[in-house]
Formats: C-alpha cells, structure tokens, sequence
C-alpha cells in the first residue's frame, strides 16, 4: 500500500564473513607497507648514490713524443773465432833440447820457439858435402877428358862411339852432382827444422811436451798451440728473412758496423765491421753466417768466446720515437694513452717500427709534442681522470 513502509527481514553479518573482509583488509595493508618499504630503499640508494665521490685520478708518469734517429739493428749470437790457430809441429825427428817461449806469452812471427838435437843432421850434412866434392872432381875430369875428345874426333884420330861414350859419362857426372846437392839441401833443410819458429803472430797457449822428450813428425799433440788475437773476428748468424736488407747494403760497399756486448749484453767489448757472408744458407736451420773483424787492440775478445752481436743495418732519420714503456698491447694491436687537456687520456692506436733499447719507432698514430703515459698503465681505461707528477691537485668534490 502507498506511503507505508514494507517491512523486510534484517540480515546479520555471521562470524565467517567478518573475518573474510578483516584478511583482506591485512593483505591491502601489507601490500602497502612491502610498496613503502621497496620505495625507501631506492630512495636511499639513490642518495647514497648522489652522496658518493667521483672516482680518484691515477697517478701516472708521462713522455713526451720527440723526432730523432734510430737505429735498426739486428741482434746475434755470436762466436770469436781467430784468424788463424796454428799447432806447432815439428817437421824433423829428434829430442827436443830447449823451449824458448812462456806460456800465455804473446810471440811475433819468426821468434823461437824450441830447439831440437841438429847433431845427426849436421852429420849427415858432412857427409853429403863429401859425397858432393868427390862428385863435382870426377864431373870436372869427364868434361876435361870430353874436350879432349872433341878436338881428337873432329881430327878422326878416335871413332866417333869413343866421343859418345864420353859424353854420356859427363852427363852421368852430371847427375851424381845434382843428386849430391839435393842430398846437402834437405840436410839443410833438416837443421833449418830443428829451430823451430813462431809461424804467426799470436798468444802461447799451454805447452804440450817437455824438453828432452824424442819428438816426431807422427805425433799429433805438437808442441804449442799459437793462437792469433789481432784481429779477430766474430762469427754469428741471422735468419734468412733478415738476410736480404743486410746483403743488399753489403754489396753496395757500404760499411755496417758490428757491435760485440758480453755475454749479459750489457757491457760493449768491441765495435768493428762486417766483412763477409757465407756463401749460402744453411738448410737445416733456416740462417746464414756472417764475420765481422775487430782490431782487438786491447785483446778483450779472447778466442771461442760467445758475446751478443749487434749489427747496424740502417738508420731512421728524422722519425717519430717514443719510449718502449708507453707501448701496450691489447685486442686493437699496439696502443698507447696519450694524455689529453684536462688530464684525461685518450688510447690511440699505434703502428710501431725498430725498437733500439729503451726506445721505439712509431711509423703512424703519434706526432711530435705528444705525451704518452710511460708508467701506470694497468689501471688506465679510454678517458680516465689522471695526475702527474707536479701537476695541481685538483679541486675537491662536494658530498
């Protein structure tokens, strides 16, 4: 009916659903609260982010890129080998009387060097000097009688075999005498060997028999080793692909100068010159020998000693050198960091050409008045901050 009110049942929340609605409340609640607590840890990374100091600069140490020369050079091993060794033989048998020389002494061509007994030489020098002196008498009375002869076969006063025969007898003469004066020139000869000479110019080396021993010409000791010190050369090798700029420069005449270190190769011994190649290449190993000839004034190169070979090939002239310590390598080839305004570095890939000691060639990549990090590298990336020695500390940064 109109304008009275229906009455309808009044429903009751139960207990289930009352507790349904308060767990969803809580899930809402705690969504909220884990969104809340995520946004406060960003915002405080963020901070701590924007709160936190650059990055510090390195402290490197710099060169300067110069124009200059260098030199290209080949490194060897290499061997001294002497000019000459000779072992001193005696070419006569006999007892060795004297030695006239100390060992390790330095002797010249022509000094003495050991006496051996002459005595049986000399006697049978008299001999043939006898022997010599009858035959050139009976020679002298052939050709008299053979004269006479003549003059009596050309009067036809004897037969003409007469004057033959006493031609053949002088020729015969003839021969014994020749004979005799080979037989008193090699008795000469013989006691010219007893005195025993120095061959060359050199250095004693030990001595290899003793005064009063018989010697022979079978014996293959001898008696002295003599070894020639100046000059002298040494022997190295080089690759064969190393060959072609040394022969060509070689064979135009010009002089490549050869430089001798020690052992270590840190001290310089000698600087001489090379002076020949091998003929060809060894198979086996791939390398061809050269000799170079030092002076040896001051004998500081001693025979079969092994010293590093440094040999001149050329020389860069008026080339972009930078040192060997700002050459890296990486993926991209060689680099370097060349230092940029506003102490940053920039790394510049570099094409590099003969390296001598502590200094390199660069063939493209650097110009002169460049600077290149020579020392602290490893921790340098393209466009680091840097510092350098006496360089303004730069101005601190806010928190």
């Amino acid at each position: 009916m109109d304008g009275e009110t229906e009455d309808r049942p009044v429903v009751k929340p139960t207990g289930t659903t009352r507790r349904r609605k308060r767990l969803h409340v809580g899930w809402i609640v705690l969504g909220l609260l884990i969104v809340a607590g995520l946004a406060w840890i960003l915002q405080t990374r963020q901070a701590s982010r924007n709160r936190r100091p650059p990055a510090a600069p390195i402290a490197v140490s710099a060169a300067t890129v110069q124009l200059g020369d260098i030199e290209v050079n080949l490194n060897a091993l290499g061997t001294v080998t002497p000019l000459a060794t000779v072992t001193v033989m005696t070419q006569i048998n006999g007892q060795l009387q004297r030695i006239g020389f100390q060992e390790g002494q330095i002797i010249h061509q022509g000094d003495f060097l050991a006496q051996i007994d002459p005595r049986p030489y000399e006697a049978s020098l008299e001999q043939h000097l006898g022997q010599l002196a009858r035959d050139t008498a009976i020679l002298a009375a052939a050709r008299v009688d053979l004269a006479r002869y003549q003059q009596l076969y050309q009067q036809d006063s004897i037969a003409r075999q007469q004057f033959e025969d006493q031609v053949f007898t002088v020729r015969q003469a003839e021969g014994t005498v020749r004979t005799d004066q080979g037989l008193v020139a090699a008795d000469r000869l013989n006691i010219a060997y007893c005195h025993i000479v120095a061959p060359v110019t050199g250095l004693v080396g030990i001595r290899q028999v003793d005064v009063g021993n018989f010697v022979q010409t079978s014996n293959t000791t001898g008696i002295v080793v003599i070894t020639e010190l100046q000059p002298i050369s040494v022997l190295f090798t080089i690759p064969e692909d190393q060959l072609p700029q040394v022969w060509q420069r070689f064979r135009q005449g010009i002089v490549l100068q050869v430089k001798a270190f020690d052992r270590v190769g840190y001290r310089l011994l000698a600087t001489g010159k090379l002076v020949s190649t091998d003929s060809q290449i060894n198979t086996s190993t791939g390398t061809v020998q050269l000799r170079a000839m030092f002076d040896n004034s001051d004998k500081i190169l001693f025979p079969n000693q092994f010293v590093n070979v440094e040999l001149l090939v050329d020389m860069l002239r008026n080339t972009v050198i930078a040192p060997i310590a700002a050459i890296q390598h990486g993926t991209p080839g060689d680099f370097v960091y060349v230092v940029q305004p506003g102490n940053t570095v920039k790394m510049q890939v570099v094409k590099t050409g003969p390296v001598n000691g502590e200094r390199v060639a660069v063939l493209s990549g650097l110009k002169a008045g460049d600077k290149v990090v020579v020392d602290g590298t490893d921790k340098l990336r393209d466009g680091a901050k840097i510092t350098l020695p006496g360089a303004p500390a730069a101005a601190g940064h806010p928190r």
